[in-house]
């Protein structure tokens, strides 16, 4: 599974809005990276043109200068065809400048005044030229030209830096916005496999870790898209940008600024080779630490009653020092391979830069001008910044990384495709033929099991626990698919049947009802729109608990937390009965139903059951057997193997197991629990 690969993907869907993103980045860069070469030409061409050669002349305009009565004019502001006369030149030394009224053959080397001339000293050969100093009065005639240009420099690059910082502000926003989205896309897509994978899926997974993949692990993808990528993309357009600024300045030194790219390259590498296995410990230890905190707190009633708080929180202080540890070798592996690696190719740069420039006069009129030698120095500082900010994020992009496979893992578990047709409501007549199954190889719970329910009847199953009546159950819903023998309804082989199919006409209550947030009408419509509010009063009403539902404050919008834990276990049970009813399905699986009701609400559960078996198969799991009588078919289960059927009265006369199991009930039986055990 190739994770770079389906990253991209998830990003293609949305690549409309990335490539805008990136577009505005790269305009951004782009006008920020002028900045220099502006500096550049403020310093040689107006800072420091003053020194290039000057000409006498005879027209006047916003170009020239007086000095001594005498008009000039530097040699670059002359029109095509403009008659020049005599040369003079302007030398600066330190803060002060000289007039030569002479032509200069070199400025190279260094400089001195003395005995009113300027000396030229370069590789021992001196050229000395009559010189007079001028008064700050007299040198601003000739950095006047200059004013205008320089104005329009600052003009210009301030409009520069506005235009960078909008396409900045609408880079962020779209690839900060397009990660969102690829992020919001990613967990609509895990959260819908949670719905399709199977029910054994489950079984072996802890909530805990499940929970941990859709907001621990995309939240980290997220930095991934946001952060990682974003500094990533930024960084890379200025590295290009600045190297293509380097050589234009000069193509040596930018060589050999080029070593840097496959030392950045084979650093991440490195680092990403080392950092996985880190990485991978430290989601597993912390989807560990998330699936013991959900338990605790599941079980805190379990732990406080039997006083395993000490001996609890030992087991998650060593979770927790665990994760500890290898987030410490993390960071010290970060710390190594961070800032102080940057910091030292920075070094190594600037003393490739002395080293070439070392044997050269730095002064005007050198082969490397005083602009050219500032936007190097610039561009090497820039250089740095997106190399930093890359380095930075390897940490949250080897983590993303990590986070990203374990999501892909659960989205590539294999899942039942939801598919919402309804074929039409079947009648109900179930069928088991020889079916055998087990949840463990080799280790058989139900062995050769065969029944017929037909429409309207009501079959309960019996038995000790272990016998094998809820893998009945959970075979019939397809929760587990079986290997052995067949079952049909109406005649269908279920296995032909999509999930959904199955399902659609089908209600089940389980022992411990499950209650989500929201409202007890919402708990029982489960937000189908197709379930009416009338539908929902009705169900209530034919279970018998609309009573305690007009004595709450607000009747059916009565809130409800999480698991329903402000109602009592009865009325949980009336309200997940109800649910079942207000669907109408055809057939109905009460799975220890009224196991945690009442007498009471049970008496009131058997009356509306009376009526809405009618037409209906019903399948009733019990261990408390005078909730049966009246069932059409009991099965006697025993070790996976129905030992017994029939209807109450029969399996009183046979005096079998039943009857044992029965009497013991009623409290009669006690010469018999040996034989029943």
């Amino acid at each position: 599974m190739n994770v770079g690969k389906r990253l991209f993907q998830y990003a293609l869907i949305y690549k409309k809005s990335f490539m805008l993103g990136l577009f505005m980045l790269a305009v951004a860069v782009a006008a920020e990276l002028t900045g220099p070469f502006i500096a550049k030409t403020l310093i040689d061409d107006h800072i420091l043109g003053i020194e290039r050669t000057w000409h006498e002349t005879e027209n006047k305009d916003s170009y020239t200068a007086e000095y001594k009565g005498t008009t000039y004019k530097r040699s670059d502001y002359f029109e095509d065809g403009e008659k020049k006369g005599p040369e003079a030149n302007i030398v600066q030394i330190g803060r002060s400048y000289y007039f030569v009224n002479e032509k200069i053959t070199a400025k190279e080397g260094d400089r001195k005044y003395e005995n009113n001339q300027v000396i030229f000293s370069f590789k021992e050969k001196q050229t000395a030229y009559e010189a007079e100093k001028l008064t700050i009065k007299e040198v601003f005639p000739f950095y006047k030209p200059e004013i205008k240009g320089i104005l329009k420099l600052m003009g210009f690059y301030l409009a520069l830096l506005i235009f960078a910082g909008f396409f900045q502000y609408g880079q962020r926003f779209m690839l900060q916005r397009s990660s969102n989205l690829v992020i919001k896309k990613i967990r609509q897509d895990v959260f819908a496999q949670v719905q399709r994978v199977p029910i054994t899926y489950f079984d072996n997974q802890p909530a805990g870790k499940i929970v941990a993949r859709i907001t621990n692990d995309t939240e980290s993808i997220k930095d991934l898209f946001i952060n990682v990528l974003a500094n990533f993309f930024t960084g890379i357009i200025y590295l290009t940008g600045i190297f293509t600024a380097l050589f234009l300045l000069d193509a040596r030194l930018a060589s050999i600024c080029l070593v840097l790219v496959p030392i950045l390259l084979i650093w991440i590498k490195v680092y990403r080779k080392f950092a996985s296995a880190y990485n991978h410990k430290i989601r597993s230890v912390l989807s560990d630490i998330n699936a013991m905190i959900n338990e605790s707190i599941n079980g805190m009633t379990i732990i406080q009653a039997f006083k395993r708080q000490k001996e609890t929180q030992k087991e998650f202080e060593a979770m927790n020092t665990d994760y500890f540890t290898y987030q410490r070798k993390l960071l010290s592996l970060n710390a190594m391979t961070g800032h102080n690696l940057v910091l030292l190719l920075k070094n190594l740069a600037f003393m490739a830069f002395i080293w070439y420039f070392g044997g050269q006069a730095l002064g005007v009129g050198s082969a490397i001008s005083i602009g050219v030698l500032y936007a190097f120095v610039d561009y090497l500082n820039r250089l740095f910044h997106p190399v930093t900010g890359m380095v930075n994020q390897l940490a949250q992009l080897e983590q993303a990384l990590v986070s990203a496979e374990r999501v892909f893992v659960l989205l590539d578990e294999p899942g039942m495709k939801v598919v919402r047709r309804d074929p039409g409501r079947y009648t109900g007549n179930v069928s088991f033929e020889n079916v055998s199954f087990s949840y463990v190889k080799d280790e058989k719970v139900l062995k050769n099991i065969s029944f017929d329910a037909a429409q309207g009847e009501t079959v309960a199953l019996v038995g000790h626990t272990g016998s094998g009546k809820s893998s009945i159950m959970n075979l019939l819903f397809r929760f587990y698919d079986i290997k052995e023998g067949k079952i049909t309804i109406d005649g269908r082989d279920i296995m032909a049947m999509s999930k959904q199919e199955l399902r659609q006409h089908m209600g089940i209550v389980l022992q411990d009802p499950f209650l989500f947030s929201g409202t007890i009408a919402s708990n029982v419509s489960l937000n189908d729109p197709s379930i009416t509010r009338e539908m929902v009063e009705k169900a209530l009403t034919d279970v018998g608990a609309m009573p305690f539902i007009e004595n709450l404050p607000k009747g059916l919008d009565e809130p409800v937390i999480e698991k329903g834990s402000t109602l009592s276990s009865g009325q949980r049970q009336l309200i997940s009965f109800a649910r079942a009813l207000a669907f109408n399905p055809s057939i109905l699986i009460l799975d220890e139903a009224t196991a945690s009701i009442d007498t009471e609400t049970e008496a009131v559960i058997q009356e509306a059951l009376d009526v809405l078996k009618k037409g209906r198969t019903t399948f009733i799991i019990a261990h408390r057997l005078s909730t049966i009588k009246n069932a059409d078919q009991i099965l006697v289960l025993d070790r996976g193997v129905i030992v017994e059927r029939g209807h109450h009265d029969e399996l009183m006369e046979n005096k079998g197991r039943y009857y044992q199991m029965y009497q013991i009930q009623q409290g009669n039986g006690e010469k018999n629990k040996k034989a029943v055990s």
